[in-house]
């Protein structure tokens, strides 16, 4: 049985720009990868409400899931929520459950909730949220959406929200075979393998330090009797 597979959606000019690094997807990837879900794809999509759209559209078509960050605060430039919204034709306005957990939270600051920070609670009609123990603005899941914030804190915080209420596989697992010979020399037995284990992942990293050059060989798969035999088949056909 397969896993269920899963896509990311990473939102925003910042990104984009430069000016902010996305450490996201590399935190989601991990931890579907320990739930036995396959993560897929990645894709980095601008401010932009078509391109956000149409991304969430063709995304959510195509994986079991998607996940995406980014894009859901209180300034003029969050527009995820919207985007979201319009991509399932599904309404959207400030939710009294969401308004509530923003009342209380900056009645507690002793700040003013207002019109900016009531942004964070338009929700799509039939949405359910998603919890937010750090800064309380909640994310929210529809259809096979998980909408959540950019600040990786919180995305990792709503990330644990969510985790338990997915059904993963089995969790893939790896194995690294270090080979001191280059790519070319490799390559025909690599295919090899690959061909004989259909069924496991084989990637090739190569490197070079001081005048060495060699390939870290990593394999991968959720059956780990076969991943032991494709390992013992790999050391033994490049010499590890």
């Amino acid at each position: 049985m397969q896993n269920p597979t899963a896509a990311m959606l990473v939102i925003g000019d910042e990104i984009l720009s430069g000016r902010t690094q996305d450490t996201n997807t590399q935190y989601l990837a991990a931890a579907l990868t320990d739930a036995g879900v396959d993560l897929k794809e990645a894709r980095v999509v601008s401010d932009d409400a078509d391109a956000i759209k149409q991304a969430a559209s063709s995304l959510s078509a195509t994986y079991d899931m998607v996940f995406t960050s980014g894009g859901i605060g209180p300034t003029h430039d969050d527009i995820t929520a919207d985007c979201i919204a319009a991509a399932f034709n599904a309404p959207i306005d400030i939710r009294a459950d969401a308004r509530a957990l923003l009342e209380a939270h900056y009645e507690r600051q002793g700040s003013e909730l207002n019109a900016a920070r009531l942004r964070m609670a338009r929700i799509p009609e039939g949405a359910s949220l998603i919890e937010n123990p750090v800064s309380t603005a909640p994310g929210f899941t529809l259809g096979n959406v998980h909408v959540m914030a950019g600040v990786p804190s919180v995305f990792k915080a709503m990330v644990a929200s969510v985790l338990p209420q997915i059904t993963g596989g089995a969790p893939l697992q790896s194995k690294t075979v270090r080979i001191e010979r280059g790519e070319g020399d490799i390559a025909a037995p690599l295919g090899a393998l690959a061909t004989r284990f259909p069924d496991l992942s084989f990637g090739s990293y190569p490197f070079q330090k001081n005048g060495l050059y060699g390939s870290n060989i990593v394999i991968r798969g959720s059956d780990p009797e076969r991943l032991e035999n494709a390992f013992k088949a790999l050391s033994a056909d490049l010499g590890a």
